[in-house]
């Protein structure tokens, strides 16, 4: 599934919610992560990507920030942490649930951060209207301060390490590592407790994605909170399952590869039933077998 159909997914998935019961039961919840540190979850529906913000005397630095049926829960959930606008909107990666609202907080003066394929990919790929349409990145929308490998904030009183963790989720992804505080945001290189996605047509791959969750591992204790892109707050243990997880099937699917199985006999067998639990609405059990299937024989290629 190439970054256009999530992208059109992921909407899908926004304004079949947007109803006005639904919309009523949507909001974000807040989690004090660190002192003028907070990751913001959304509750009672699907509001995009987990978010964090770093408030203070220097400024206020917000990363990532969801999907635009969620622009005024959003807002409020911000509100209530500070009445401040944001200074610099750090972007983990090109898609819209995490991108959403660029166009927004440009327009309202904020620069926005991001690696530099993740600006790329903006400009080539553009962004999905709300009728389905590709659109043009509106200019607002763009990161206007990028990075090749990383690049470092020292406001607030914390110091946070952007860096690049190349072909995982997709080419452009960065994790933010508050370093003095513990607390480390990682995007969609870490779906906590489910499947994640590997968005293969945005330059992601199944090794990639490992090696990146190692890179993280090397950089946690036991007391590190890790801020997932989607799922609950994790920690050091949380990592370790996903890596365990994604190796383990990377070997199962890989040996069946070997065997000389096609994709259609490998998915009869349900080589990755007994990660059951993993599966959600986006990537079930099926789709998690296609991804690691694709993973294995693009690697062998």
């Amino acid at each position: 599934m190439n970054t256009v159909k999530v992208v059109a997914f992921l909407i899908f998935i926004a304004f079949s919610v947007t109803a006005k019961e639904s919309q009523k039961a949507m909001s974000w919840d807040s989690i004090k992560v660190a002192d003028n540190l907070y990751m913001l979850i959304g509750v009672g529906g699907f509001t995009g990507g987990n978010l964090a913000i770093s408030v203070g005397d220097d400024g206020v630095v917000l990363i990532d920030d969801a999907m635009p049926s969620t622009l005024d829960i959003m807002n409020k959930a911000l509100a209530n942490i500070t009445p401040k606008s944001i200074d610099f909107l750090i972007n983990t990666h090109v898609h819209g649930d995490h991108t959403g609202n660029n166009a927004f907080m440009g327009k309202k003066g904020a620069w926005i951060v991001a690696q530099n394929n993740m600006r790329r990919h903006l400009l080539t790929k553009g962004v999905q209207g709300s009728d389905g349409k590709k659109l043009d990145a509106p200019k607002e929308a763009l990161p206007v301060i990028t990075f090749s490998e990383s690049m470092d904030f020292h406001l607030n009183g914390m110091d946070a390490h952007v860096f690049h963790l190349p072909h995982a989720h997709t080419d452009g992804d960065a994790a933010v590592h508050f370093t003095n505080v513990n607390v480390i945001h990682m995007g969609d290189t870490l779906f906590n407790k489910i499947f994640p996605y590997m968005d293969f047509g945005s330059g992601g791959s199944l090794d990639g994605y490992i090696e990146a969750q190692k890179t993280v591992l090397g950089l946690v204790d036991e007391n590190t909170k890790i801020i997932p892109g989607h799922g609950v707050l994790a920690n050091k243990k949380d990592l370790e399952n996903s890596i365990a997880m994604l190796e383990d099937a990377r070997a199962i699917i890989g040996k069946l590869v070997d065997e000389g199985k096609t994709q259609e006999q490998i998915l009869e067998l349900n080589p990755l039933a007994k990660y059951q639990s993993w599966s959600w609405g986006f990537i079930t059990t099926e789709k998690m077998t296609k991804q690691v299937y694709k993973g294995v024989t693009l690697n062998g290629e």
